[in-house]
């Protein structure tokens, strides 16, 4: 076998090698040209960045302007590394498409290809660090995607029929804006209650409801609740009585049915539950308007109070006045003092804040009695409006539902004399300042000896100045965040003690004073609270930011907290004022919670 030899034709048509491909990270000649653009301009990215306060600025990033590089940007790219000899610059295996714009973002919109999710452009955190200071619901949506538009509207009174200025039509349209209702109607269908429009205007809406009930009532298979569009509708049977919540304020279930059953316990606090099942056991088909007659302003007053967002309905548990422990141990004192052996439980409230409480030792009063009891007070106009004393039987469905109490109740005033008396008008008092002494007994005929037990209290406060000491406290109000956590960005918390089953919260002043802000920030709580109380939720620790807020709930078998700031507060800051606040709760424990009363 010979070796092969090639033609002279074929020898002249092989092309002439290449020559050796040039090292361009070898020399430094070669690094130096790399270093500059070659307009031997400076390389500076210019970004302009626009202000809560509508300023505008520039800020500037040293780098290249054609693309976003691994350097620019700040993320590692898989085809970009260093170079052997010291220089940054592309590897001989890089593809092209390791510098293509679509494979990197610039500035702070992070790649999920690549890690450091998190990683925020140096221009974004100066604009954290401008605007640090937006409150909570400042950039709110407007016009048609706000769900709380014209909210103000939602508490007017639809016209009745009788008006003429409005067509049928205009007042069901005027019924549908509302955002939240409730109705009460029998188990037969027949309507009881409803807080907004006349029962004429949705009876057909109620024979729908009934409709859809009954079928499931049928199937044995009793209906919860269900949604239609943004709506959710709730339901509660209890006895012969169907409740009904219809919300479309983003409320969990389990906070709506805990709102009908407060409704439900304000019907047995004036029939007493053998009362409601004897009227209908004969007749399944009776109306229930007219033993409920007069108690109409109750049921819509605490219908109200769940619609504009109450920390005690959420949270299922008391605030009290802010006083210090030896004021509190004096009033109880003077209270235990001069009781009458007819006395079952004492109360003085001021503003809707329990400020002390007397009780047997082997009886204590359920939260939801003294809602129904600060309800009947302070929200609804009819005991205030009557004056001077008063006297109502009442039954305490958490206490005793098949039978009634009577409850002395008598609101006071500064005399000229500096004397305490019953006050004939109240209507000069802010709510939030009003003080009620509340005597609670079970025997009918013991008006005389609740009253004497009323003035001898009375005149032994007015007489040692603690009566002066409550009017403070409850002018007073809340404390504001900077009186408990000086320069803390926290705008708004709520803290329980579960173990007092109260809780105490910080003023609304100045962010959430009018009531859209308000329902903007009891919403917040019930989203967090819905989460953190969810059937299966582990969660002890949820941390939420939005455009909107930022918010936090924290719960432990001690205490329950949620707090509420800008969207532009960090987690660190948060945290770092959730500890403060709850470092103060912990400290005046004493002042902020009744712990025990007074006890006979």
């Amino acid at each position: 076998m010979g070796r092969e030899t090639k033609s002279p034709a074929e020898e002249e048509e092989q092309p002439p090698p290449l020559p050796p491909r040039k090292n361009i990270t070898g020399t430094a000649e070669s690094r130096a040209l790399q270093a500059h653009a070659t307009t031997a301009l400076t390389s500076v990215d210019i970004q302009t960045l626009s202000f809560p306060d509508g300023s505008r600025g520039t800020f500037s990033t040293p780098g290249t302007r054609s693309v976003s590089t691994p350097l620019s940007s700040g993320y590692d790219s898989p085809g970009y590394k260093a170079s052997v000899s010291g220089g940054e610059g592309p590897d001989d295996a890089a593809s092209m498409m390791s510098f293509a714009p679509t494979m990197r973002p610039p500035g702070d919109i992070a790649s999920l290809m690549v890690s450091d999710f998190h990683k925020r452009s140096p221009a974004w955190n100066m604009l954290q660090s401008q605007t640090a200071t937006v409150q909570p619901f400042e950039r709110h949506r407007s016009g048609a995607l706000d769900g709380l538009a014209n909210f103000e509207d939602e508490f007017q009174a639809i016209p009745s029929q009788e008006n003429e200025t409005f067509k049928d039509e205009e007042r069901l349209s005027m019924w549908k804006s509302k955002r939240k209702h409730y109705m009460i109607l029998s188990s037969a269908g027949k309507p009881i209650w409803s807080r907004h429009g006349d029962l004429d205007l949705i009876n057909s809406s109620i024979g729908v409801i009934q409709t859809i009930i009954s079928f499931y009532e049928g199937a044995k298979n009793p209906l919860q609740g269900f949604t239609a569009g943004d709506t959710r509708f709730v339901v509660l049977t209890e006895g012969p009585l169907h409740l009904v919540a219809i919300s479309k304020l983003g409320e969990s279930d389990a906070q709506l049915r805990s709102q009908l059953e407060a409704l439900y316990m304000q019907i047995l606090s004036t029939l007493t539950l053998p009362t409601l099942k004897n009227i209908f056991v004969n007749r399944p088909s009776s109306d229930l308007r007219k033993p409920l007659q007069g108690t109409e302003s109750l049921l819509s007053s605490l219908a109200d109070t769940f619609t504009m967002g109450s920390a005690s309905a959420l949270l299922g548990s008391l605030e009290c006045l802010k006083l210090r422990k030896s004021e509190r141990h004096a009033i109880n004192n003077t209270f235990l003092k001069l009781r009458t052996d007819k006395l079952l439980y004492g109360l003085i409230v001021a503003g809707g804040k329990l400020v002390s409480v007397i009780r047997p030792r082997r009886h204590s009063l359920h939260p939801s009695d003294l809602q129904l009891i600060f309800n009947m007070l302070f929200e609804s106009d009819g005991i205030k409006g009557g004056g001077g004393e008063n006297w109502i039987p009442i039954c305490l469905p958490a206490f005793n539902n098949k039978g009634y109490l009577y409850m002395y109740v008598s609101f006071f005033e500064d005399g000229p004399q500096g004397q305490t008396t019953t006050s004939e008008s109240t209507s000069a008092q802010a709510t939030n300042e009003e003080i009620a002494m509340i005597l609670i007994s079970a025997d009918k005929e013991s008006f005389f000896n609740l009253k004497q037990m009323r003035d001898d209290v009375a005149q032994a406060l007015a007489k040692s100045g603690s009566l002066a000491i409550i009017r403070k406290a409850a002018s007073a109000g809340r404390p504001i965040i900077s009186q408990i956590v000086p320069g803390s960005q926290v705008s708004h918390f709520l803290y329980k003690s579960r173990a007092n089953v109260q809780f105490c919260a910080s003023s609304l002043q100045p962010s959430f004073s009018n009531v859209v802000e308000r329902r903007r920030l009891m919403s917040l709580y019930h989203e967090l609270h819905a989460s953190v109380h969810a059937k299966h939720s582990h969660l002890k620790v949820l941390h939420c930011s939005s455009e909107e807020a930022t918010s936090l709930a924290w719960i432990t078998p001690v205490f329950e907290f949620y707090c509420v700031g800008g969207p532009n507060l960090s987690r660190a800051a948060m945290t770092q004022g959730a500890n403060k606040i709850i470092q103060w709760a912990k400290k005046e424990e004493q002042r902020i919670f009744i712990i025990g009363g007074g006890v006979f």
